[in-house]
């Protein structure tokens, strides 16, 4: 046991090594080796910045909500990104990710979302990330193609179909019949969402689909007797009232 070969003293071993480190066969292996670490974080990120636009443009197509936000977008990407890095970081030391773990439970998000598809959008940043750090770029790729296909096929509705809000004032019950059956006759759907009743006024929420994306329907019904005013609203289908 007390042999040279086989447990060598420190400054023998640190001895070894200086002699090795002059050689060029040392340095080319060095090299060789932190270009290879180098270059497969680089395409991690390379690709996350690919598929994070890919995500970017699926979602600036599928938009369907009211005021579009570019910022949002960015944040797609560098959500993708970011997800990429920390796993890279993570998987290379057990250490490293449980404090990771331990940091990142502590951070709360308050922002509030707006469209229930931005959920899947953030999920599918996530997602992407973790996976292309994983290394599983086939399954990262492939996934979000079908991911985006699929949300350009049932995402991108024609407009019409959408619901929309009449917001419609008149100054009496007849008016607000007459209204009501011009509109049953111009949209494919009418449900009445709420009504509001005052002396000489009487204003009524009514959620419409339309038959096409014509609109010119509501420019007759405010010239209608006694209606005095008519509103067109896009909404996403939520009624808070």
């Amino acid at each position: 046991m007390g042999s040279a070969l086989l447990l060598p003293g420190p400054v023998t071993v640190l001895g070894r090594l200086c002699a090795l480190a002059v050689t060029a066969a040392f340095r080319r292996a060095v090299a060789f080796s932190f270009c290879r670490i180098a270059g497969g974080f680089a395409l991690a990120l390379v690709l996350a910045f690919a598929l994070g636009m890919f995500i970017f443009l699926i979602y600036k197509k599928t938009f369907a909500g009211v005021m579009y936000s570019s910022s949002f977008g960015v944040t797609l990407v560098a959500l993708t990104m970011i997800t990429t890095l920390v796993i890279l970081a993570v998987t290379s030391n057990v250490v490293l990710s449980l404090g990771m773990v331990g940091a990142l439970s502590i951070v709360r998000f308050r922002t509030a979302i707006k469209e229930p598809l931005d959920i899947a959008f953030l999920f599918w940043s996530i997602a992407a990330g973790i996976v292309l750090a994983a290394g599983l770029i086939p399954l990262a790729v492939f996934g979000s193609v079908f991911i985006g296909v699929f949300l350009l096929i049932f995402a991108n509705k024609k407009s019409h179909v959408n619901p929309y809000i009449v917001v419609l004032r008149c100054d009496g019950h007849e008016s607000e019949a007459a209204a009501t059956e011009f509109l049953k006759e111009k949209v494919q759907r009418l449900t009445v969402k709420s009504k509001t009743v005052q002396k000489g006024a009487v204003e009524l929420n009514l959620e419409v689909r339309m038959k096409d994306e014509n609109t010119d329907f509501i420019n007759d019904l405010s010239e209608m007797q006694g209606v005095a005013s008519a509103v067109l609203v896009s909404y996403n289908g939520d009624y808070m009232g």
